[in-house]
Parts: C-alpha cells; structure tokens; sequence
C-alpha cells in the first residue's frame, strides 16, 4: 500500500516538476555511492531505494511524453 503512495504522488507531479526531482535524486545517488566508497553507510539499502525511486520517475515521465 505505501508503495502505491508513493506512486500515485510522483503521477501527480508534473512533467517539469518531475524532471527537476529526477535531477535532484540523480544528485542525491551520486552523493551517496561516493560517500559509500569512503566510508560504509549504515543503510546501505538507501542506495537501492534511490535506484527504483530513479527508475520510477523515468517510467512515468516518459508515460507522460507518449500520452501528451
């Protein structure tokens, strides 16, 4: 159920708000590998989750260009 959610907030964005929250997570998991490279981080399951939320985002912004 939260996944749905989670879901149903990125498909409510638009397609500006989404691009800039895509870059935002890019940034965010490019932080995160280089900081793990460093030193280990305590959940290193953030970075598999930032993965998916990426993929996400990407799926539902290119829905979006083949519907508008």
């Amino acid at each position: 159920m939260a996944k749905e959610k989670k879901e149903i907030n990125l498909r409510e964005l638009s397609e500006h708000e989404l691009t800039a929250k895509l870059a935002e997570s890019k940034e965010k998991l490019f932080h995160l590998k280089f900081g793990h490279k460093t030193t280990p981080l305590k959940n290193p399951l953030e970075i598999r989750a930032l993965r998916r939320q990426i993929a996400r985002i990407i799926t539902i912004v290119s829905e979006k260009s083949l519907k508008g």
